[in-house]
């Protein structure tokens, strides 16, 4: 059992969150046309989520779903499956992983990648600021996404291997029309059971059929 996925974990408020996050260990800003890949493990597989996935976390960007099943909250891992996690499997090109499955989908960033910009502000009353900024052009109906991930080392958590984890979302957020910068600011609360030291913020642009487009962190603007 996972006490962090059960839902006791620490909780901080105000600007000493924002100031533990500043410290957290940054993932690596992979390079332009950088290599994306996407695990999703089913709610009802404890066993996929410390299963041995390779030695080290692939180059280039990294996230990590835990998918919701039927069985909603009577799943083991149900407490850390964001409720889009589903769909994003499904839009990456795979089904939504079920019971005792794990999937992982794997692509590319486009090189000539629009110029996108994702901010965090402070912590407050258990929610971070969150603003994703677009300055270049995309292709008509693609939409933002805003995320808290988690990254988690190795033999944390009960996993074996690092973990770059989704903790909450926002979106679709529409990018359609001529005006640009087009900017998009969301409050997300991070989950009682993540550790904000732990929490970075990322945005992403998906065309219309899903493929990822372009990926920005807090840190790490899209290049």
């Amino acid at each position: 059992m996972h006490p962090w996925i059960l839902g006791a974990g620490l909780v901080l408020l105000g600007a000493a969150a924002h100031a533990a996050d500043t410290a957290a260990p940054a993932a690596g800003c992979p390079r332009a046309g950088a290599a994306v890949t996407e695990r999703f493990v089913s709610a009802d597989c404890p066993e996929c989520w410390a299963a041995k996935d390779g030695a080290a976390a692939p180059a280039g960007w990294l996230f990590d779903w835990i998918t919701p099943t039927p069985a909603a909250g009577d799943a083991p891992l149900a407490a850390a499956a964001p409720a889009e996690a589903a769909e994003r499997a499904q839009r990456a090109g795979g089904p939504s992983p079920v019971a005792q499955q794990m999937l992982t989908v794997r692509s590319a960033l486009p090189s000539g990648v629009p110029a996108l910009r994702v901010l965090s502000g402070p912590a407050w009353n258990g929610y971070f600021g969150l603003q994703l900024e677009l300055r270049g052009a995309v292709p008509r109906g693609s939409s933002g996404w805003l995320a808290l991930v988690e990254l988690l080392p190795a033999g944390s958590e009960g996993s074996t291997v690092e973990r770059q984890l989704v903790r909450a979302v926002a979106g679709p957020l529409p990018l359609d029309g001529a005006k640009r910068p087009i900017s998009h600011l969301r409050a997300l609360r991070w989950p009682e059971s993540a550790q904000p030291t732990r929490l970075q913020a990322r945005g992403w642009v998906e065309a219309p059929d899903g493929r990822l487009l372009a990926i920005a962190a807090d840190r790490c603007p899209a290049r």
